[in-house]
Parts: structure tokens; C-alpha cells; sequence
């Protein structure tokens, strides 16, 4: 029997229980045979990946043939974009703090400087993901923080990104408090800032939510183009210039927007695989 075998121990050791089907083992296995390097395969090759007899693999991909997520020219074999779908009701079930956090992760391990996504709510920012590598500020600063956003790098960013209605009405709302000599302290100035932010695509702030603190934001955007939040890479004045920012922590910081956007894009529902 296919479907069996409790209490056997797989290849690595591990003891299987009661419930252990097998058979839906072994189709995985069949699945997980194909990939980037190899997008075509014969049943020889498939056979011999899985460790399964060819009369097995045989079995399994022409099953998984039947069911749409693999075809066949009756030599070759390869997924079809039906195998998508897998995966999709737990992609889609991402919000933006779970896809950005592992890239926030994987970005301040590369800089050694603290890393956070914000989104835009009234006149604040509200920070929904943080990796804090060091305390930088006077202030701890965690999920749910809120700084104003005429202060703030990530604020700049997704001021910029708003449309012309938007940023109105948040001019109205706005009250440009002064938190050091650097803020900018009035909406001609915030308007000219935005517009430098639009043209080099990211924002730097220097000093202007505290003193001694340089921050450096790049916008993320959704699907449609919109910029949905905001990363940024926050250090002290003593250790980066502002040269040393864009030239140092620009570059990565802008690469893992990308990676986010990337994700972002897959757990869409605009983008959910149809029908292979």
C-alpha cells in the first residue's frame, strides 16, 4: 500500500506517525523535482530525483497531468503555472508588515543600521514593521510608533507619493512643528523638498526629527504603482556623513524595496494565477 507505512523513518531519520500518507509524500517530491535549473525533465531524470521506480514517478506525473499542473509532449515533462495556485491562499493571506519584515531582517544584517516599513495615516507615520539594531534615539521606537510626517524620512516619502487632492488635505491637517533647527517648518519648504524626492527617487533627512540622527527612505509600491509604505535605514550622525548614506546605505536599501515590491506583486490578488 501507497498510503501507509506509519512509524518508518524517511531518508534523514525521521520517524513518521500514524497519519503519514505516503503517496501525497511522494507527489510532492515529484513537484519539488522541478525547478530553475532543470524546468524539463524526462521520467528517467524524474524517477532517479525522487528516488521513486519509473513505474511510480510515471504514475505520479501523469496524474499530476490530469489534475493540470504538469504537462507533457510525451517525452519531456514541466509545471504548468496551475502550481501557483498552491501556494496562493497563503501568499494571499500576507499583510505588508509579514512580507517586509524577513527583507528588513536580511537588510540590516547587511548594514548594521536599523530598518523600518511605515504607511502614511493622517498626518503621521505609523511604523508596522522594525528591526532595531541599535537604540539611536530617545525615544524606543516600535510597531505602532508614530512620528509627524513633515520630520521624518519615510514621511517624505510617502508625501511624495500622494496625488494632488491628497496632499492638500494633508496640508491642511499639518502643523509643521519645529523638533530641531534642521525641520522643515513650513509647507513652501515641504513642497519644494517633495519635489526633489519625486525627481531622485528616495529622501534623506538629517537631523530633523532629532539631532544626531540621519535617516535615509525609499518609497514601496502596490501592484497599481501606488506607493503603498515606506522603508527606511536609520543611523547616527557620528557614523554615516550624509555622502556615506547614499553612497553606503542607499544602494541596499533600495534593493530590498524592490525585493518587497517583488513579493508584493506575487500576493496580489490583481495577479492570482488563472487556469493553466
Amino acid at each position: 500500500m501507497d498510503e501507509g507505512h506509519a512509524g518508518r523513518d524517511d531518508a534523514a531519520g525521521t520517524e513518521r506517525g500514524a497519519h503519514h500518507v505516503q503517496s501525497l509524500e511522494r507527489g510532492l517530491a515529484v513537484i519539488k523535482a522541478f525547478d530553475a535549473g532543470a524546468p524539463r525533465l524526462t521520467l528517467s531524470e524524474v524517477a532517479k530525483i525522487t528516488g521513486l521506480t519509473r513505474a511510480a514517478a510515471r504514475r505520479f506525473l501523469l496524474t499530476l497531468a490530469d489534475l493540470g499542473y504538469v504537462r507533457t509532449d510525451g517525452k519531456y515533462f514541466s509545471l504548468t503555472a496551475k502550481v501557483l495556485e498552491l501556494g496562493y491562499a497563503f501568499l494571499s493571506g500576507l499583510s505588508l508588515p509579514e512580507v517586509a519584515q524577513p527583507h528588513l531582517e536580511r537588510l540590516s544584517a547587511e548594514v548594521h543600521e536599523s530598518s523600518s516599513v511605515s504607511v502614511l495615516e493622517g498626518t503621521d507615520i505609523v511604523y508596522v514593521a522594525r528591526v532595531a539594531v541599535s537604540r539611536i534615539m530617545a525615544v524606543t521606537i516600535s510597531v505602532g510608533t508614530r512620528f509627524p510626517a513633515h520630520a521624518t524620512s519615510m514621511g517624505h516619502v510617502l508625501l511624495a507619493g500622494l496625488d494632488a487632492g491628497a496632499f492638500e488635505d494633508y496640508l491642511r491637517q499639518a502643523s509643521f512643528e519645529r523638533y530641531t533647527a534642521h525641520t522643515i517648518g513650513s509647507a513652501e519648504a515641504l513642497r519644494a523638498e517633495l519635489e526633489t524626492v519625486r525627481a531622485q527617487g528616495y529622501a534623506l533627512v538629517d537631523q530633523e526629527l532629532e539631532e544626531g540622527l540621519r535617516s535615509v527612505a525609499a518609497p514601496i509600491h502596490g501592484a497599481d504603482g501606488a506607493v503603498v509604505a515606506a522603508i527606511n535605514l536609520s543611523t547616527h550622525a557620528s557614523r554615516n556623513t550624509p555622502e556615506s548614506v547614499r553612497e553606503e546605505l542607499l544602494p541596499p536599501l533600495l534593493a530590498a524595496a524592490k525585493r518587497i515590491e517583488a513579493d508584493l506583486a506575487v500576493v496580489s490578488p490583481s495577479r492570482r494565477p488563472g487556469p493553466a
